[in-house]
Formats: C-alpha cells, sequence, structure tokens
C-alpha cells in the first residue's frame, strides 16, 4: 500500500491580494491625501475665519465714525457686518476690544501710506512739499481717521492707551522730516535749529484742523471748504507758510 504523501501548504497565486510593501504604500499614500485633506479644510476655515474679522472690522470702522464709541452699539455692528453679535465677542472680547483693534488699523494704514512715500531728500524743499501735499490729501481722503480720533480724544484716550501696539505707531512722517531737515540745513536752504517733531505736528495741525471742522467752518464762513478750489487754496497756502518758517 503506497505510503500517503504530506499536503503541502498552498501558496497564494501570484496576481491575486498585494503584498506587505504594496499595502503600506498604500496605507502612506492614503495617509498623505488624508492629512492633505484635512489640512485644505483647515486653511478654508481659517481663511473664513480671517474674512468675518476683517468684515466686523471695517464695519465696525464706519459705524464707530458714524455714531462715536458710545453711539456704536455691537448690534449695529453686527448688522453691518452681516454678523452675529457673539462673533464680536468671540474675535474682540468686547466692544472697547474692538475699537482700540479700529483705532490701531486706522494708525497702522497711515503710517503703512508713510512708509510707501519716496522722497529724494537731495531736494529737501520739493520733498517737504510732498510731504505736506501727502499729510494733507491723507486727511480728505480718509475722514474717518480724523473722526475716529475726535471720538478717542473726547474719550482722553482711554482706549488707545490700553493699546498694547500703541508705541508701535509712531509717525514715521517723523523721522522722513528729520532727514529732510538735515538736508536742507547742509546745503543752506533751511534753519539748523529745527525740531522734526514740531514740523510734523505743524503740518499735521493745519490738515486735521481743517478736516475736523469742516462743517462749522463752512456754515460760518459761507463757503464749502470741501470745494476742490477751496481744497486746493489751502494746500498751498499752508505749504508756503510751513516753508517760510523752515527757510533761513
Amino acid at each position: 500500500m503506497a505510503t500517503p504523501r504530506p499536503r503541502s501548504t498552498p501558496r497564494a497565486s501570484r496576481g491575486t491580494g498585494s503584498s506587505p510593501s504594496a499595502t503600506s504604500a498604500a496605507a502612506r499614500l492614503a495617509t498623505r491625501q488624508t492629512g492633505a485633506e484635512a489640512k485644505r479644510k483647515l486653511g478654508v476655515r481659517e481663511q473664513s475665519a480671517q474674512q468675518t474679522r476683517d468684515s466686523i472690522l471695517k464695519a465696525a470702522t464706519k459705524i464707530f465714525a458714524k455714531y462715536g464709541y458710545d453711539g456704536g452699539s455691537v448690534e449695529k455692528i453686527s448688522k453691518a457686518a452681516n454678523s452675529y453679535d457673539r462673533m464680536i465677542y468671540y474675535y474682540f472680547g468686547n466692544k472697547e476690544g474692538l475699537f482700540i483693534e479700529v483705532i490701531e488699523g486706522i494708525y497702522r494704514r497711515m503710517n503703512e501710506a508713510e512708509s510707501h512715500l519716496r522722497l529724494n531728500t537731495d531736494a529737501p524743499v520739493q520733498a517737504l512739499k510732498e510731504v505736506i501735499d501727502f499729510v494733507l490729501s491723507y486727511y480728505q481722503k480718509h475722514p474717518e481717521f480724523v473722526t475716529l480720533l475726535n471720538t478717542e480724544n473726547l474719550h482722553q484716550g482711554r482706549h488707545i492707551s490700553k493699546s498694547p501696539r500703541a508705541s508701535e505707531y509712531s509717525s514715521p512722517a517723523i523721522d522722513i522730516i528729520a532727514r529732510i531737515l538735515q538736508s536742507g540745513a547742509q546745503q543752506g536752504l533751511f534753519r539748523e535749529d529745527l525740531n522734526a517733531r514740531n514740523v510734523y505736528l505743524l503740518i499735521a495741525a493745519t490738515g486735521y484742523f481743517y478736516m475736523s471742522n469742516r462743517y462749522t467752518l463752512t456754515a460760518f464762513l459761507g463757503e464749502s471748504l470741501e470745494d476742490p478750489r477751496n481744497v486746493q487754496s489751502w494746500k498751498a497756502f499752508v505749504t508756503e507758510s510751513v516753508l517760510r518758517i523752515v527757510r533761513r
């Protein structure tokens, strides 16, 4: 009688199933795809959150400029932003926190605009004329800047004083004017005893006063201070006045 042959363990046929290395590669690919998808979703959420935040800040700037701090309610702002009250508290903590960021924002935007000035300090008279034109024009193009600063000054600066970034917003224009005055003095065109801060304050004061009081002055003077001809006449007068002060 023939001895039965031992059964051999069947081998997996080629082409069916998958090897361990192939399975591992597929798993790694799936992990990468899942991670990329998660990052994409996270990026979309972050972008959406930033858009909501920016929308609230934009609306708050308009509402506070129109109604002041006391009249600019959370409800008005959320409605203008097409958002919800709770989102203001979520992103800014409270109305004061939102107002502080609005004030920081208007200072930051002006500083950014100032930093883009490209002036030739070797021609100090022309450079100073351009600085004057920039400051006065900025106030006219951004009346909300003047209005919001009026509001904060009525509150004696109590909100912006709580900003940890307030000191970052010192005007770059002062440094620019200092370089212009130094160049002018070296060329014998300007006085040597000038203080750049005082010259900047003189320029800013003339532009700020004109814009902040334009409505009452229009009533008192009987002519619109927003008339382009009057605006241009004022710019020319301020420019001449500042140059008379700084020249030797």
